[in-house]
């Protein structure tokens, strides 16, 4: 994840930037700048690398202006490099921004037809050309932000500064959070609560689709419809070590409300948005192309990842895949074959049973790739080669961003594979990436069914039984629903394969049980409709998760329909884990359980 500040200050700011940038470098980085304005003229100074690097330039050529901005990049569009590196400007306008500009190529050459001269490789430009452009028009710099953000589709934050306008931050979120903090006579800004801790502890946290205007002694805020909006100040429990809840609840509801930003950087560290093509993957120790056989293990949420990982490599691939829950494969006796890959998913990097199925593997001369989010593990260490998830800490015991960000890279390597194998031409490969590289935008869209999903909770938190089905790439998400509820609300549920409802689970249908349908409008919407019918015909209480077609075409009138935005195929696992989420975090939330660490669980299960 990109890390953010801003500080309208009483005293130089550059310092004091670089310091709270170093409070976001959990969220990892590969480049770091910071721009000021001295005598209302910007001046930035950047540097790839660590924020050392930074610091030695600001060492060689110090910046003395009291308003700036700073930023950590995570490279999404261009490489790592100085010249990627934020922030970006023009002669009036200097930009950080974290997230995705999903429409930057369009904006890009509209702009350059107008005569503006880019200097990067970023999606991130357009935004300040695009302010830029109001400018040159009369607009005052509030109102070019306001136009800027109409043109601009994706899921980003924004924090920008104005060339002789030294009491002015202008800031914006849409689907990444982002903080402003109160001072006395000052003002700043960050990703995150704990960049702002050495400044003050009165926080007002920006909502999804909010805008703001900064100055020193006063903060206005504008919802998407620019309509002037009150946000609480939340006193923050300051700390320089610890992740913080910021005004969640619980760390699980942030970590859900995260997935946009870090879905985000996962898959641009796989995938160049700005070419449409997979990136290369360096020192592979296999060869996609002479794979036989892909052998998946993981457990828990992991081995939901890795079964819609199998539909994946299957289809877009053509790659035979056998996916196991680590702790059967390991005592089975699973015969190694040549042309094996051995593929093990873990978040912590630590968990027993996956790190001894990795070791049978290997014994078995099988090479060993592994996807984890701690890349310093022990799974990292003794694999072959590592696909990391950018997910950063993840505090709640019941995964969530982690999973998605796993899903990310299994979407990402299945491309990779289908590219090695002749599967997938160039044509195919620019519709699969552009597709993923519109799901933080559509996790942000999701996100906004939360007030419906937390009165949808109200009414099934008392529920004895819940059913989730789902067809194709919807049944591991159906399991994996079943296991959120279960895990954190101690509700019983139970996964299914819609087709499996007849063959026995159909038997629990009353009208006392919820059945939640994961129907996106796909290739086998219709055969799940079917089942709908099946249900209702029982009697059972149908949830139903779809899109507008989905809702126009299901023929019955189900309990509650959660109306998701239309989306390729590929991509609704990725998108539609979010309500999933937020139906077990609300249950468990009305249940009163212990949320972030529930009964009897760990978040890493390093024994058997």
């Amino acid at each position: 994840m990109c890390g953010i500040v801003g500080i309208l200050g009483t005293r130089p700011v550059a310092e004091r930037i670089v310091e709270s940038l170093k409070r976001l470098e959990y969220r990892g980085y590969d480049s770091a700048g910071v721009a000021v304005l001295e005598h209302g003229d910007l001046t930035r100074r950047r540097a790839e690398g660590k924020l050392k690097n930074l610091e030695a330039s600001l060492d060689r050529a110090p910046l003395t202006g009291t308003a700036g901005i700073g930023h950590t990049r995570w490279a999404t569009h261009g490489a790592p490099t100085e010249r990627n590196a934020h922030p970006h400007a023009t002669d009036r306008v200097a930009v950080v921004h974290n997230g995705i500009i999903e429409n930057f190529r369009e904006l890009k050459d509209e702009l350059v037809a107008g005569g503006a001269k880019f200097e990067s490789d970023t999606d991130t430009e357009v935004v300040a050309h695009l302010i830029t452009r109001g400018l040159a028009e009369g607009l005052s710099p509030r109102a070019a932000m306001g136009q800027a953000l109409k043109r601009l589709r994706g899921a980003f934050a924004l924090a920008a500064i104005v060339k002789g306008e030294e009491d002015l931050l202008l800031a914006a979120r849409r689907g990444s959070p982002l903080a402003i903090g109160l001072g006395t006579g000052e003002v700043y800004l960050g990703s995150d609560a704990i960049a702002l801790a050495p400044f003050t502890s009165r926080v007002v946290y920006l909502d999804d689709g909010d805008w703001a205007v900064l100055t020193r002694e006063n903060v206005e805020i504008f919802d998407e419809h620019d309509r002037p909006v009150e946000r609480p100040v939340v006193v923050a429990a300051a700390s320089a070590f610890l992740v913080d809840k910021g005004n969640y609840r619980h760390f699980m509801a942030k970590e859900i409300h995260e997935q946009p930003e870090v879905v985000g950087h996962t898959l641009a560290h796989y995938l160049d948005f700005a070419t449409e093509t997979v990136r290369p993957l360096d020192d592979l120790a296999f060869d996609f192309a002479d794979v036989k056989r892909i052998t998946i293990t993981a457990c828990g949420t992991a081995f939901y990842a890795g079964l819609v990982g199998k539909y994946w490599f299957e289809r877009i691939a053509g790659i035979p895949v056998e996916i196991d829950v680590a702790s059967e494969f390991r005592y089975r006796e699973a015969p190694i074959l040549p042309g094996d890959l051995a593929l093990v998913v873990s978040q912590s990097g630590e968990t027993a049973d996956t790190l001894a199925s990795l070791r049978y593997c290997k014994d078995g001369g099988s090479p060993i790739a592994a996807i984890v989010n701690v890349t310093t593990s022990t799974i990292a260490r003794e694999a072959g080669a590592v696909f990391k998830t950018l997910a950063g800490p993840e505090i709640g015991v019941a995964s969530t961003k982690a999973f998605t960000c796993q899903l990310a890279v299994l979407a990402s390597l299945a491309i990779v594979a289908g590219k090695a194998r002749g599967r997938v031409d160039a044509a195919e490969e620019a519709r699969l990436v552009r597709a993923l590289s519109e799901v933080p935008r559509l996790m942000a869209q999701a996100l906004r069914l939360e007030p419906q999903i937390e009165a949808l909770a109200r009414r099934i938190h008392r529920s004895a039984d819940v059913l989730y089905i789902g067809r194709g790439l919807s049944y591991p998400i159906a399991l994996e629903g079943a296991l959120k509820l279960k895990e954190i609300s101690y509700i019983h549920a139970e996964g299914n394969a819609a087709g499996e409802l007849k063959h026995g689970p159909i038997a629990l249908v009353d009208e006392k049980v919820p059945v939640v349908v994961i129907a996106p409008s796909d290739r086998l919407f219709e055969k799940t409709a079917s089942n709908m019918q099946e249900v209702a015909a029982r009697g059972g209480r149908i949830i139903l998760l779809t899109d507008a077609e989905g809702r126009r075409n299901a023929g019955l009138d189900p309990a509650e329909t959660l109306v998701l935005p239309d989306m390729p195929e590929e991509v609704t696992p990725l998108v539609y884990a979010v309500p999933i989420q937020l139906i077990a975090y609300h249950t468990a939330v009305v249940n009163g359980t212990d949320v972030d660490q529930p009964r009897n669980l760990a978040k890493s299960v390093t024994v058997e």
